[in-house]
C-alpha cells in the first residue's frame, strides 16, 4: 500500500481504501481503479492524496472491526463538524454529549485490539478527521488504563475539542511543509491556539473537568503560547491527550510531509520517555495492532521478511521470516536484535528496479535485425 498525492495520481491505480463524498457516500470501493473523471474528483474533494494498492499487491482483509471503524469515521464527519463549527463560534452544541456516549459504546470499553485505521483527508475535514481519530486513540487508551466512565467522558470532549484553534489558521499556512513554515506563520499558528485557549477558559457550557483537561493538554501540545508559562498541575488527562494526538498527527496524510508508518510513531513515542507517559504509550499499544502476523518489514541490516508472530511484552521485536534466508528469527532474542532489527514496515512490495532508458542507451549497441550483418 502506498500514499500517492493528489497531483501524482495516474488512470488506472487501484484504490487501497474507499473514497466518501462530503455526504459520507462512497463512490469508489477499495480494488477499484480510479478513473480519469474520479482524478478530477478527488481534486475537486481538495483531498490531500489517496492510498493505492501496486500492481501485484492483493487487496487486504477487512474484518468486521475494520469495515465498522471506517463507517463509523465517514457518518462521524458531519456531526464532528457541527460541534467544532458551533463551539469555533462561541455557540452552544447540544449533540456533543450524545455524539461522546456513542463513541465510547463503541471504543471506550473494548477488551480487544483493533486495526487504527488512518482515513483520506482534505484541507476542509483535516481538523475535523484529526479531532475525531484523536478522540477514538483517547477512548481506547482511557479504557485500557481504568478510568471511571465520567472521566473518560471529559477526556473525549477535550479530544474532539482540542484542535479548534485549527480551523483559524490560514489555508496557504495549512498547506505548507513543517520545515517551510516563517517565523510569522508559527505566530500566527500560535496564536490561533491561543485565543481557542482563551475562548474554552471563558466558555461557561464546558465543565471545569473538561476545561482543565484542555487547558494542560494546549499547553503541552503547543508550548509556545503565552499562557504555557502558567503553573499548571500535571493532569493525566492532558498526558492522554498528548500521546493521542501526536499519534495521529504522525501517522495522517498531510500537504507538505509524508505520513509515517505506526512503527515510526511508535518508535518515536517509545524512545521520548521524557515527553511522553509510558504507561499511557503502554495502554495505546494494547489498545491496537501494530505489528501483526502477515506484516511485511524491513530490517536495520538490509534484509526484509514477514512477521510471523507478534510480541505482546515488546510489539517491535516479534518472530519473523527473513525473506533473505527463509529463516525464522525471534527479535527479542539479544544475539539476533544484534545483527537484526526491525526498521520500518515496508514501503513496496515491488522490488523490480526503475530503468533509465536514456542512461541504459549510452551502453547499448545499435539494434541488429534478424538476417542483417
Amino acid at each position: 500500500m502506498l500514499f500517492v498525492k493528489t497531483e501524482d495520481l495516474k488512470p488506472g491505480m487501484r484504490l487501497a481504501k474507499p473514497i466518501y463524498n462530503r455526504n459520507g457516500v462512497m463512490l469508489y470501493e477499495r480494488n477499484s481503479k480510479i478513473t480519469s473523471q474520479g482524478i478530477i474528483s478527488v481534486n475537486n474533494f481538495g483531498l490531500i492524496g489517496i492510498y493505492i494498492l501496486e500492481p501485484a499487491e492483493p487487496v487486504p482483509p477487512m474484518s468486521e472491526d475494520d469495515i465498522e471503524f471506517e463507517r463509523f469515521q465517514a457518518m462521524s464527519i458531519f456531526e464532528i463538524k457541527e460541534i467544532l463549527d458551533a463551539y469555533s463560534e462561541g455557540k452552544k452544541e447540544n449533540n456533543m454529549y450524545q455524539f461522546i456516549n456513542q463513541l465510547l459504546k463503541k471504543y471506550g470499553s473494548l477488551h480487544h485490539k483493533i486495526n487504527f485505521i488512518q482515513n483520506i483527508r482534505s484541507n476542509d475535514d483535516y481538523v475535523y478527521k484529526h479531532s475525531l481519530n484523536t478522540a477514538i486513540l483517547c477512548a481506547l487508551i482511557s479504557s485500557r488504563l481504568g478510568l471511571e466512565f465520567k472521566t473518560q467522558l471529559d477526556l473525549t470532549a477535550a479530544a474532539l475539542l482540542h484542535d479548534i484553534g485549527g480551523l483559524q489558521i490560514p489555508n496557504n499556512i495549512r498547506r505548507k511543509k513543517t520545515i517551510d513554515l516563517t517565523m510569522e506563520d508559527e505566530k500566527k499558528i500560535t496564536m490561533c491556539y491561543q485565543n481557542s485557549y482563551d475562548a474554552f477558559k471563558a466558555n461557561l457550557d464546558l465543565s471545569p473537568d473538561i476545561k482543565r483537561i484542555l487547558s494542560a493538554g494546549l499547553m503541552l501540545l503547543h508550548p509556545d503560547i503565552p499562557s504555557a508559562t502558567e503553573n499548571v498541575p500535571k493532569v493525566i488527562g492532558a498526558e492522554i491527550l498528548k500521546v493521542a494526538n501526536c499519534f495521529d498527527n504522525m501517522t495522517a496524510m498531510k500537504f507538505g510531509d509524508e505520513p509515517l508508518s505506526e512503527i515510526a510513531a511508535i518508535r518515536y513515542l517509545l524512545e521520548m520517555e521524557d515527553q511522553f507517559d509510558r504507561k499511557i504509550v503502554d495502554a495505546l499499544l494494547d489498545s491496537i495492532n501494530i505489528l501483526s502476523p502477515g506484516v511485511c518489514v524491513e530490517f536495520t541490516n538490509g534484509d526484509k521478511g514477514l512477521v510471523v508472530t507478534a510480541n505482546d511484552s515488546n510489539v517491535l521485536e516479534p518472530f519473523v521470516l527473513s525473506f533473505n534466508d527463509n529463516k525464522l528469527y525471534n527479535l527479542a532474542d539479544s544475539k539476533v536484535a544484534e545483527q537484526m532489527k526491525i526498521k520500518d514496515i515496508m514501503k513496496t512490495m515491488d522490488n523490480r528496479h526503475v530503468v533509465d532508458r536514456e542512461f541504459l542507451s549510452q551502453y547499448m549497441g545499435k539494434t541488429l535485425h534478424m538476417g542483417e550483418k
